[in-house]
């Protein structure tokens, strides 16, 4: 008599590290958050090793658990984390960090996970 096969699929589980990065815009410079998401879309979207990509602007929303302090979100997920730790080093995230937010950003916060 053969054993009965359990129907149920096989999940395989992925690796991913997610790199969150909050930033509050310069205050007094009204162009700043605009100028955040560009460079962000510039000099980091195109890094090799991103699995998505994903830059925008605080939306204002009515439930008070959501924090609206900052004005733009980066969200980058990689395959591993030894990708982000290269992004990290590449030469276009330092040139982000010089050109875009260094003179745009008074404040970041970063939730590194996998």
């Amino acid at each position: 008599m053969m054993a009965a096969r359990d129907a149920r699929p096989t999940l395989r589980k992925e690796t991913m590290f997610s790199h969150v990065v909050i930033f509050w815009a310069k205050a007094g410079k009204p162009d700043a958050a605009d100028e955040l998401l560009a460079g962000a879309k510039k000099y980091l979207q195109p890094i090799p090793g991103c699995r998505a990509f994903h830059v925008g602007k605080m939306v204002p929303s009515h439930r008070p658990v959501v924090d609206q302090s900052y004005q733009v979100a980066l969200n980058i997920m990689f395959d591993t984390k030894k990708a982000q730790d290269d992004y990290q080093v590449h030469p276009l995230h330092l040139e982000f960090v010089e050109k875009s937010f260094k003179p745009n950003c008074d404040k970041v916060v970063v939730y590194d996970f996998e």
